[in-house]
């Protein structure tokens, strides 16, 4: 695969619902890329959420769009798939594949229809177990695939040309991604 030249807009994106359990595993999963690695500044990383179409002005400024997300492929729950370029649903003609009330094929579809989608786009998905449980913590099966998505995302980005570098120091708390007691580990903290 050929590397991106150095001026490529590149975005990392975690998309989903962080109160509807292993839904959240797009957002936790950028939340610990963010939290991991320092990234060149021609890289966003952005927590999407279920923000939906309001998603489409990032896209338009990217040239590459690297997704994490949880995605319902029929697959044994914690498998890891990634898919790229045309095997990404652009309309939402296609088989509905994420799990967000608003598509991530129409956020894609729009930004194509204004002729800005990016060209290079890689999604990598966890086969969800539950998404039953309001307010509930990821699944041990859809958890313990963090850390793979994250390797997965590393490779797809040195691909790229893009190098990310292990953070020497944690982040402040006012660098996180996510604040208010929603990160990852004080959200899912329960009494004892």
């Amino acid at each position: 695969m050929l590397n991106a030249p150095n001026d490529d807009h590149i975005l990392v994106l975690g998309i989903g619902n962080i109160l509807w359990a292993d839904e959240g595993f797009g957002v936790r999963a950028v939340e610990d890329f963010h939290r991991r690695y320092a990234v060149p500044d021609n890289v966003t990383i952005l927590d999407g959420g279920t923000q939906g179409l309001y998603l489409v002005n990032y896209l338009e400024d990217a040239d590459r769009l690297l997704v994490f997300d949880a995605i319902d492929y029929g697959l044994p729950p914690g498998k890891l798939k990634l898919v790229r370029g045309d095997e990404v649903p652009r309309f939402t003609g296609a088989k509905k594949m994420s799990l967000h009330q608003t598509g991530f094929q129409e956020v894609i579809s729009a930004a194509d229809l204004l002729g800005r989608c990016p060209k290079h786009l890689v999604l990598i998905g966890c086969q969800p177990l539950d998404l039953e449980d309001w307010g509930g913590p990821l699944t041990a099966s859809v958890r313990d695939q963090i850390a793979p998505a994250i390797e997965l995302a590393c490779k797809v980005l040195a691909e790229w040309g893009i190098e990310v570098k292990l953070r020497d120091t944690p982040l402040a708390d006012s660098e996180r991604l996510l604040a208010n007691d929603i990160d990852h580990a004080s959200y899912e903290m329960r009494p004892a």
